[in-house]
Parts: structure tokens; C-alpha cells; sequence
């Protein structure tokens, strides 16, 4: 990434970070000076209105730089065949002038999603909040983070802005999506609605608002119980994509510095190196030296994880659409807590305890198939091989985040943090593979889940030391560039990350969504003397 020049005044309190955080160990960790924090959190707020995208903002949100187009182009903006295209027309030009209007080219979508030949924008009624860099759309679990952010920032009218729009998606165009982008139309990303509708109703306990989020509740869970995504035999469930082929964006954007598409190494790697891991004729063909449509559906049901890639199943990851992964299943179970509590809400006990019946249903199954005694971690099972693969992987904190886990079993996997923990938080894994969701690396929401899934068991003081070392190394690099970062090296506390990344993107984007709503649900959880970073 280009990082921004240091500012002359920037040096002293760089200077001051630097000996602040030296002690930064295994062990230790203390939170940055109270005015370096309130910087961070100056530039947190300006983010929001920097980030939020509405009508207004519609020429910059058609924008897309994963697929760029010749200079001049209007910019394809899609509205569903449920809607009426020429309201939502009117309503554009009323904020737009008849220039900026020019710049995008309103189209209605097409029953048949495969004849769409120009990628582009899907319409969303309500302003939302776009991650950054190149991701200038809203996100399905972006969204929960940023959401959090937004919360914890009081900023409650966008915040219900966020959910309004994902039940417009379901509505409109089927699911929540990966993101308001036609190739994102075939998938969906890890599942937070419920606890969105949730984080706004309990800041205002709209009980009318509640019951109209219900139905798109009650869609969202079917999709992901019912069909591709359900392993009956397991009674739990996988991502799969419903599209084919290889993923657009990858192709025009995830490139190396050769001109290498994802696609270009993954077969290169096939070719050099012997794959044990997965049935590697299943996704590559030696003989014609390219990748079988299984890869493409396991590469595009990857992405729907939102960890792509990594080597959690494998390389690539391609062997997800044999699994029944800790994380979904997770988020699964705290949905239909969640869902039982709406509807407890709105007066319905028989239902409520329905829903719980479900979770408890769920936290079973997730208890005798991807917990692992031996190991003390919970890992992802395969159906197709009747055993769990011991990938050590921070998703291992998802069971104690939601509440899974036993006590006995919290107290195994607290015992093995130092697995995870390196001087700038927790690493998304313990292997090295050259894979940007692998270790070296942390990203903002697993800091957040492994944090609160140790303080919900009583592990406070591990809470606060993680917390304290991921928010330290967000000041440092703000300190020192002047911006927040999707993600980070978390061994060498550092934000410049491409050198070690071979699959995936390896500039890291600055904005950043869940970043800066990590930051402040860490700090807000600290235990720490009053004033300090306030």
C-alpha cells in the first residue's frame, strides 16, 4: 500500500508510541496515551461520513475499482424487477444534477442473472457505510462490525439505516448478499442480521419495526437451513455459492505484481507442489493443467466465508463445500437465540421456545462435532471424510463469543491463547502460508471475538491484554501513516503487510470499517482508569 508521509508534528508522538509500546510482549501489553486514543477516535467519527454512500453519493458508489472501466463510461446501477425503476429514477434526480446523473446508467436486472454482460451497483434505498480501499459497496459481515462501530459511536439513525437495507436485499434480490454488486448475487457472507436488528432495538425498543424485520428473519434462516447450504446428516450447515465459474472480481482485480490473476498461481502452485490435504483430482486437471468447475464452486463458497483465502481446508481453502465450519454454525446458533428473543419481544412464547429448542439443537451437534478434547480447540468437520481437520484457527473463539462452550471446554481453549497471541493481538491462524487469512496476520472482527468470547467466561485479564495490544498497534500505524487498515501484521506490529501475502490481495485498504468499530468496542470494554481514551 502507499502510505502517507509523516507529518513534522506527527514525530513526537510517533516517538512517544514507540517508547510507550516496547515492552510489548507475550505477556504485557498497556493501552496508548489518552490523547493518542482520542486522535484515533477523532478520525473514527469523520470515517463514518467519509464512508456512508446514499442517493447522493450514488455517482461515488458505482464507482468500482475491482472492475474499472474506460474513462468517460457511465457506471451500471441495477435496481430489481420489484421495484419501480422510474420512482427510484425520480428519487435520484432529486438529489443528483442532470451531469451527475449522466455518469450512471440506471438499469433494471435481468431474470436471467447469467446474460448480465456490465457488472455493476445494486440499488439500496438507505445510506449505508462502505469498508474502503476497494470495497466500495456494503458488506454482509462488514456490515455487523461497522454496525457495532456505529453503536458504540452513537450514530443510531445509520446504524438502523444498515439493517433496513439488508432486509431490502432479501426482499429484492433474494438474500443479504456478499455485497451490493451483481457478481455478489449468487452468495451470501457470515450471518449477522438478527444481531444487528437487535443492537438498534435495544438503543429503541421499536416494537413495529421489530415485527416488520421478521419475515426477512425468517428468510434468512432458510436460506442458510434448507438446501445447498443444509448437511442433513450432520443437522448443520456449509457455504456454497449457487454460481459457476470463476469469481469476476478475482479475475480483474486479485492480480500480482506479474499480472497473475488468483487463478494463474493456484495452478502454478498445483503444478509445484503435492496437495494431501484434499483429493486434489477433484479441483485440478494435470493433464490440461486448469482448475474443474468443483474448484470454482469451492473458490466462490470460500469467499462467501468471507476468509479468502486461507489454508483452514486446505489450500485455498477449496474443500469448504465439505465442511461444517465452527464459525457459521456459531453464528447459526446465536441467530436463533437471537430470533427467539425477537419474537419474545413481540409476544410470542410458543414460538420463542421453538427457536430455542433449535439452539440447543445446534450447541449440541456443535459440541460433539467440531469440539476436539484432545486438542482443547473446537475445528471445522468434514462429512465427506467423518472427521474434524486440526487446523488450528482463531475461529476456535466463536463458541465462547456466542456462549457454545462449557465452562471446562472455555477453560481448554483459554489455555491454549498463546497458540494465537502475538504482540499486536490474535493471529487468524498458526501456520504461515503465503494466505492473507493465515498467520502472520489479524483482522479487526476475530480481535473483537476472541476478546469478548474470554471475557464472557471470566478472563478478564487476558481480555484486556489482547484488547490493549491490537488498539496499541492500531494507534502505532495511525501514528505513523495517518490512516486505519483492514489488516495487520500482528507478530511484527505493522500495517505494511504485501510483502507477505501470495493469495489474496496483497495491499492492505485504508478506511477502515470494522477496524475502526473494533477499536472502539475494545476500548469501550477495557478495564481501565476512567478518562483514558475518552
Amino acid at each position: 500500500m502507499t502510505h502517507t508521509p509523516i507529518k513534522p508534528l506527527a514525530l513526537r508522538s510517533a516517538l512517544i508510541l514507540v517508547l510507550s509500546f516496547v515492552a510489548l510482549g507475550a505477556g504485557q501489553a498497556q493501552l496508548p496515551p489518552a490523547a493518542q486514543v482520542a486522535e484515533v477516535r477523532k478520525y473514527i467519527k469523520t470515517s463514518w461520513s467519509t464512508l456512508t454512500r446514499s442517493n447522493r453519493d450514488l455517482p461515488a458508489a458505482a464507482k468500482d475499482p475491482k472492475l474499472p472501466r474506460p474513462p468517460g463510461s457511465p457506471w451500471p446501477v441495477y435496481v430489481s424487477r420489484r421495484e419501480d425503476r422510474a420512482r427510484v429514477a425520480g428519487n435520484v434526480k432529486q438529489v443528483l444534477d442532470q451531469k451527475e446523473f449522466g455518469t450512471i446508467d440506471l438499469k433494471t436486472l435481468p431474470a436471467n442473472l447469467a446474460s448480465i454482460e456490465e457488472h455493476g451497483l445494486l440499488y439500496l434505498p438507505r445510506p449505508y457505510v462502505v469498508p474502503g480501499g476497494r470495497f466500495n459497496e456494503m458488506y454482509g459481515w462488514d456490515s455487523y462490525f461497522i454496525q457495532v462501530g456505529l453503536l458504540e459511536d452513537g450514530e443510531l439513525a445509520l446504524a438502523r439505516d444498515m439493517v433496513d437495507n439488508f432486509i431490502y436485499e432479501i426482499d429484492h434480490y433474494g438474500t443479504i448478499l456478499n455485497a451490493n454488486r451483481t457478481y455478489y448475487l449468487t452468495r451470501s457472507q457470515p450471518p449477522f442480521l438478527t444481531s444487528m436488528i437487535l443492537g438498534v432495538y435495544r438503543k429503541t425498543p421499536d416494537r413495529a419495526w421489530l415485527a416488520s424485520t421478521l419475515p426477512a428473519v425468517e428468510a434468512y434462516y432458510r436460506f442458510w437451513t434448507i438446501g445447498q447450504h443444509a448437511v442433513n446428516e450432520t443437522g448443520l450447515s456449509r457455504y456454497w455459492d449457487s454460481g459457476e465459474g470463476p469469481a469476476p472480481e478475482a479475475i480483474s482485480d486479485e492480480k500480482d505484481e506479474r499480472g497473475r490473476t488468483h487463478y494463474d498461481r493456484v495452478r502454478e502452485y498445483y503444478r509445484t507442489n503435492k496437495v494431501t490435504d484434499y483429493d486434489l483430482a477433484q479441483y485440478y486437471d494435470r493433464e490440461r493443467d486448469a482448475l474443474t468447475p468443483l474448484f470454482y464452486k469451492g473458490d466462490r463458497s470460500m469467499r462467501e466465508s468471507g476468509f479468502d483465502p486461507s489454508n483452514r481446508f486446505g489450500p485455498f481453502s477449496i474443500d469448504i463445500i465439505h465442511y461444517v465450519p465452527v464459525c457459521l454454525n456459531s453464528l447459526l446458533y446465536q441467530m436463533e437465540l437471537d430470533t427467539a428473543e425477537i419474537v419474545g419481544a413481540l409476544g410470542d412464547q410458543a414460538a420463542a421456545e421453538t427457536w430455542r429448542g433449535r439452539a440447543a439443537a445446534r450447541k449440541d451437534k456443535i459440541n460433539a462435532l467440531l469440539w476436539d478434547d484432545k486438542a482443547g480447540l473446537y475445528f471445522d468437520y468434514s462429512f465427506q471424510k467423518k472427521r474434524r481437520r486440526e487446523y488450528e484457527f482463531a475461529t476456535t473463539f466463536y463458541p465462547l463469543w456466542v456462549g457454545i462452550a462449557g465452562k471446562d471446554q472455555a477453560a481448554r481453549v483459554r489455555a491454549n491463547l498463546s497458540k494465537f497471541e502475538a504482540p499486536g493481538g490474535i493471529l487468524t491462524s498458526t501456520t504461515v502460508t503465503g494466505s492473507q487469512w493465515d498467520a502472520p496476520f489479524g483482522w479487526g472482527p476475530l480481535q473483537m471475538i476472541a476478546v469478548e468470547g474470554l471475557r464472557r467466561y471470566g478472563y478478564d485479564e487476558d481480555a484486556d491484554r489482547v484488547a490493549a495490544k491490537f488498539i496499541a498497534l492500531v494507534t502505532k500505524e495511525f501514528n505513523e501513516h495517518g490512516t486505519i487498515v483492514e489488516k495487520y501484521d500482528v507478530r511484527r506490529r505493522e500495517s505494511d503487510v504485501a510483502a507477505g501475502i501470495k493469495f489474496g490481495y496483497s495491499a492492505n485498504q485504508i478506511g477502515f470499517g470494522w477496524t475502526n468499530a473494533v477499536f472502539l468496542k475494545l476500548l469501550a470494554g477495557m478495564r481501565q482508569p476512567a478518562g483514558v481514551g475518552r
